[in-house]
C-alpha cells in the first residue's frame, strides 16, 4: 500500500536531515580508511537525495501501523 502524499510530505525533512547526520558521520569514519571527509553541504545535498527513499520506506512502515491500528480499533 502507498503511503499518503501528507504523510511523505511531513516525514521527508526528517527523512533528509537523518541521511546527511548519517552520510556525514559516515564520511567522518571514512576518513580513518583515508577517505575525504564529506563537506557539511555535501552531506546535506546527499541527504536530500537519499531521503526520498528512506522517508518513503519509512511512510510505508507508519501506513501499515496505522492500517493495522485502525483494524484493531473497529475490530475488522
Amino acid at each position: 500500500m502507498r503511503p499518503a502524499p501528507r504523510l511523505l510530505a511531513a516525514l521527508y525533512p526528517f527523512g533528509a536531515g537523518a541521511m546527511a547526520v548519517n552520510l556525514f558521520f559516515a564520511s567522518l569514519i571514512g576518513s580513518w580508511l583515508g577517505w575525504p571527509v564529506l563537506t557539511p553541504g555535501g552531506a546535506v545535498l546527499g541527504g536530500l537525495a537519499l531521503g526520498l527513499p528512506a522517508t518513503y520506506a519509512f511512510a510505508c512502515h507508519i501506513a501499515r501501523l496505522m492500517r493495522k491500528a485502525d483494524e484493531e480499533a473497529t475490530g475488522r
